[in-house]
């Protein structure tokens, strides 16, 4: 009997991590991928991605608006349960899939475990900053499935009164993308971004939304920092958490200047080739602490957002303060690193297939229990 696998993602970053497993089930002559696209996806300020989603030609995609800029965490997670809940009993899922520690995810895994259709949750077990742990640990215990990236992560799990047979180990589904000879080349992504530079750092950074009150002060350090620096930047918006306009007003300090390029979203390959060919990348974003290791990048990962995350000697952990930041810019700029593969190999696709091809995976009871240790 074919079964259908609904993917759910909001933002770029998750359907990164998404986009090699839909890839993988699109493959299978027994499973059926279909996606719901909402979130960050769905809003023009931050580029709406959802045409990168498109652009995919998967065979089944369903949109759906679920916030405006005046909406809270709370009110987007409602909305969110009431446009999926609806999308799914008419879908009819056998398998809702959701990652990490958006309340796009949080969702999907209410959904799921209140309508008895198995939840499959990828990116599990991890430490984070902010609410997004709270976040995390509560999807982990809604889902069913678990597809995490490390031992470490499945350690946490088995914490949390998890099953062993139901974790499975595949790594990070976006290094699948990372390893692959597929990416542009870096002259056509700088040709198509209109960005002149040869060596230049990458800047991501998010609202810490627990430390909302000190937002303003952090990113005018930020920004002061990038203003003392001499080097080239590459600017990527934050995500649209509580706070993400403070970010976005703090950008518009670095409007007209040269040696700066400001952009609402990049395509994934595109950025993966941008970091692959950077001298280094800046700010608190995941990419950071994930993906940069995995490339030998040395990182300046400011403030508390990813603390603990990871452990890579190639990470400059550094205070909000502007002079710390400008002294870790320029020793990310003068250092070299070796790869590091903390969380996977690149091959999560044909882990995640071998899982999903199993018969026992899909008769996986839907009514928890913890088990306990």
């Amino acid at each position: 009997m074919m079964k259908k696998i609904l993917f759910i993602t909001g933002t770029r970053a998750d359907y990164g991590k998404l986009k090699s497993l839909i890839s993988m089930v699109n493959e299978m002559t027994n499973v059926d991928a279909h996606l719901f696209v909402t979130g960050m996806h769905m809003l023009s300020k931050y580029g709406m991605t959802a045409i990168e989603v498109e652009r995919g030609k998967y065979s089944s995609i369903y949109k759906y608006i679920n916030q405006n800029s005046e909406d809270s965490m709370d009110v987007v997670l409602a909305k969110t349960i009431a446009g999926l809940s609806d999308y799914v009993k008419e879908l009819k899922p056998d398998l809702i899939l959701v990652h990490g520690d958006r309340v796009e995810a949080l969702a999907g895994a209410i959904v799921g475990s209140l309508n008895n259709i198995l939840v499959g949750h990828i990116e599990g077990g991890e430490v984070s900053g902010t609410i997004d742990e709270l976040i995390r640990h509560s999807v982990s215990k809604m889902a069913h499935l678990h597809f995490v990236c490390n031992q470490s992560a499945r350690s946490r799990l088995l914490q949390l009164g998890e099953k062993n047979e139901s974790i499975h180990v595949i790594g990070s589904p976006d290094l699948d993308v990372m390893n692959s000879d597929t990416l542009p080349t870096i002259e056509e992504v700088k040709r198509y971004y209109q960005i002149p530079f040869d060596d230049y750092g990458i800047v991501m950074y998010h609202p810490v939304t627990t430390e909302l009150a000190k937002l303003p002060d952090h990113v005018d350090a930020l920004m002061s920092a990038i203003e003392k620096s001499d080097r080239n930047f590459v600017v990527v918006y934050p995500n649209n958490d509580h706070g993400s306009k403070v970010i976005l007003d703090g950008l518009l300090r670095l409007e007209g200047k040269s040696n700066v390029r400001v952009f609402p979203s990049l395509r994934f390959e595109s950025f993966l080739r941008l970091l692959k060919n950077a001298k280094c990348i800046i700010g608190n974003s995941s990419a950071g602490v994930r993906e940069a290791p995995f490339y030998g990048l040395p990182s300046v990962n400011i403030g508390t957002r990813q603390n603990n995350r990871a452990s890579s000697n190639s990470i400059i952990n550094v205070s909000n303060e502007s002079s710390d930041v400008v002294e870790a810019i320029e020793k990310a700029f003068n250092s070299n690193f070796e790869p590091v593969r903390e969380f996977g190999n690149g091959n999560s696709k044909e882990l995640f297939a071998h899982a999903i091809k199993s018969s026992e995976f899909w008769t996986t009871p839907t009514q928890k229990i913890f088990i306990d240790r």
